[in-house]
């Protein structure tokens, strides 16, 4: 994968591919299930509502969007 900020530093990418939103959140939310907490994962989402859905989706759920420049996104998993 090439494109993405080369001063982030992450544990693990999630690429989505060409998903939908739908099926993109919820495959992140398994990815990350998968994850210790505060990791650092790097995720790429080519979807045009990805800019506004993993905020969103990051607000909601607790974890820590660190940065955003789509269609990459860094997240940190939050510490329970």
């Amino acid at each position: 994968m090439s494109g993405f900020p080369r001063h982030w530093q992450f544990d693990d990418v999630f690429d989505s591919v060409d998903r939908g939103c739908g099926d993109f959140i919820l495959e992140l939310r398994a990815h990350l299930a998968g994850l210790p907490a505060g990791a650092v994962l790097m995720v790429a989402s080519r979807d045009a509502g990805a800019p506004i859905e993993v905020p969103a989706w990051c607000r909601l759920t607790g974890h820590h969007l660190l940065e955003a420049e789509p269609p990459f996104f860094l997240i940190e998993k939050r510490r329970d």
